[in-house]
């Protein structure tokens, strides 16, 4: 139904910006929530960050709380996750996905982008 491309990952120093880019196609009309995920080697995927499609409701895992945000252009149906003050531990393969309403949890989300790499140094 929908479906989802990202773009913006790439090799940061510590201290850092980027701007991941998640652009959506098909039912982009049934898209009423959108979220982001990460997965780094060795560890489980952890919830990132949501929202809801006008933005007014929106929730950050504590450790991206005054550096990460999430947005969107509803003229390109896209998504944003504006990533600052980058840390060597946000190195991470990072997934944007579709979802009925805001949530935390992984099996809310019906859509999922292909993941792109994340890498900062030091």
């Amino acid at each position: 139904q929908v479906q989802l491309v990202e773009s913006g990952g790439g090799l940061v120093q510590t201290g850092g910006s980027l701007r991941l880019s998640c652009a959506a196609s098909g039912r982009t009309f049934s898209i009423t929530a959108v979220g982001w995920f990460r997965q780094a080697p060795g560890k489980e995927r952890e919830f990132v960050a949501t929202a809801n499609w006008s933005g007014d409701m929106t929730d950050y895992a504590d450790f991206v709380k005054g550096r990460f945000t999430i947005s969107r252009d509803n003229a390109k149906n896209t998504m944003y996750l504006q990533m600052n003050s980058l840390k060597p531990e946000d190195s991470a393969v990072y997934y944007c996905a579709t979802a009925r309403f805001p949530s935390r949890r992984p099996g809310d989300f019906t859509s999922w982008g292909q993941g792109t790499q994340v890498t900062v140094s030091s």
